[in-house]
């Protein structure tokens, strides 16, 4: 089975995307979104997305444990399995749901596997751009089926640009982060899909990643992607991510010079 997962789960995403998120795009009734927390919206696709990806994936690993961003809201004692021996997935089943519920892209679908604990595998699907990225944590990762590597990337200060999600940080370290963009060559606003902003390192269309807020499901399978492709996520304190930790910020970058000379800009007092 190790040899088709990747496959196997990127296949199972498609199928989820093909059959209940797409044909929802643009065509949702107001019965069909509501706000599950405040500012937070949920939409009957994400909830028939997580049930149908659920299931595939407990086909795909019998006896495995899902942690889903729909599963959590109604039950938070599923995060406690994060850290479990034998496979844990964690699903995001549809990132960027403001997007989505306003009819707008970027939104994705992302899953990652933890075994024993530690982040195995990780997929995100943009399907509106027709782009998978699929990796294995010791393997490296796959951006359309095609290995993919990120340690070469610019690394000279003016041409690094990337994302800055600052609406959520502390006002001080909102203040430094803008005021240290100014030593990169772009500070972009982001997108409000986590999963597109770590497909755009892969592709290399931006170089670093900086979030306030680090929910499993919204990093797990980027940031074992970006790593697998030879790049960083650390915290802001230079711990590395880990799903499971309660901290937050989190910076990702496509390799250690362009992480370290992120977070002097942008990050250091």
């Amino acid at each position: 089975m190790a040899d088709t997962l990747l496959d196997d789960v990127g296949d199972l995403l498609s199928e989820a995307a093909d059959q209940v998120v797409l044909p929802l795009f643009r065509k949702l009734d107001d019965d069909d979104v509501s706000e599950k927390a405040p500012g937070e919206v949920v939409t009957v696709a994400d909830r028939r997305a997580e049930e149908l990806i659920s299931a595939g994936l407990r086909r795909l690993r019998p006896g495995s444990v899902v942690v889903g961003e729909e599963g959590v809201a109604d039950d938070p004692a599923l995060l406690g399995h994060l850290r479990d021996a034998g496979d844990v997935w964690l699903v995001d089943p549809v990132d960027g749901t403001a997007n989505f519920a306003a009819g707008r892209r970027p939104f994705a679908l992302m899953v990652a596997l933890l075994t024993d604990g530690r982040p195995k595998a990780g997929w995100i699907l943009d399907p509106l751009a027709g782009t998978l990225a699929a990796g294995l944590a010791d393997e490296g990762t796959l951006l359309n089926g095609q290995p993919v590597g990120t340690a070469d990337a610019v690394s000279s200060l003016g041409d690094i640009r990337g994302v800055a999600m600052t609406h959520f940080l502390p006002p001080e370290a909102r203040d430094r982060v803008r005021a240290g963009g100014r030593r990169l060559g772009e500070l972009l606003p982001g997108q409000h899909c986590a999963g597109r902003e770590y497909l755009d390192i892969l592709t290399g269309e931006q170089q670093f990643a900086l979030f306030w807020r680090t929910l499993p499901w919204d990093h797990a399978p980027g940031s074992l992607l970006v790593r697998a492709a030879g790049g960083v996520a650390r915290r802001f304190d230079g711990a590395d991510y880990h799903p499971a930790d309660d901290g937050r910020g989190l910076l990702v970058a496509a390799n250690e010079q362009v992480w370290a000379q992120v977070h002097e800009a942008l990050l250091s007092s």
